[in-house]
Formats: structure tokens, sequence, C-alpha cells
């Protein structure tokens, strides 16, 4: 079984390749991702996210960048910035609780500038 380390670090490389399959497999079947606009559970929930923001970070000149990163135990917590065409991130950031090697809850919360 993957530890939270593991699990992050497939997240976020997952992420970087733009593959929603291998973001999905980090997820439990019942995962709860937290965002502002309303709570997702389950991967039915989880995956159109998930699709909108790889079709926005596939566009060209698109950055992202790791401010810090803790995992403790069976949490994580990640701190970031990102540019795409449409959105600057001013600031996100993204908690994790991590159970049986798969996220078992997710939280995400951003600064979102819209450039259009």
């Amino acid at each position: 079984m993957m530890s939270t380390n593991e699990v992050l670090d497939h997240h976020l490389q997952s992420f970087a390749a733009r593959s929603i399959d291998g973001l999905l497999a980090d997820y439990s079947p019942d995962s709860v991702f937290f965002t502002p606009n309303g709570t997702l559970i389950g991967l039915n929930a989880i995956q159109p996210l998930f699709e909108a923001l790889v079709q926005e970070f596939a566009q060209p000149d698109s950055s992202f960048t790791m401010l810090h990163r803790s995992v403790e135990g069976d949490c994580a917590y990640i701190l970031w910035t990102a540019e795409t065409r449409d959105n600057s991130y001013e600031l996100a950031a993204d908690t994790f609780l991590v159970r049986n090697g798969k996220i078992a809850m997710q939280s995400f919360a951003a600064k979102v500038r819209p450039k259009h």
C-alpha cells in the first residue's frame, strides 16, 4: 500500500502529465472533495473537475509553482500558485487525507483572478 507521500507524489505527477486516469486512480470510490463551489462525493462527481483543470492547464504557457508541501502521517498539505491562459491562481491550497493508499478526503481553496 502506498504511503501518503507516495500518493501525493503520484497525484502531482499525474497532474503534470495531464492524466485524468492517473488522477482518479488516487481516490477511493467514496472520496469526498470539498471545493468553494460545493462538495463532490465519489469518482463520478470528481472526474468533471479534473477534466476541466487538465484542459485549462494543458493550454500553452501554463505554469504551476509549488510553494510549500507538508506530509504528516495520513495528512498532506500543498500551497501553490499557477498561471493559465484564462486564470491567475494567486494563492491555492489543497489538504489531503489518505487512507489505505487512496485519497479519502481533499479540500481545495484558491484566490483565482480571471484574466478576461
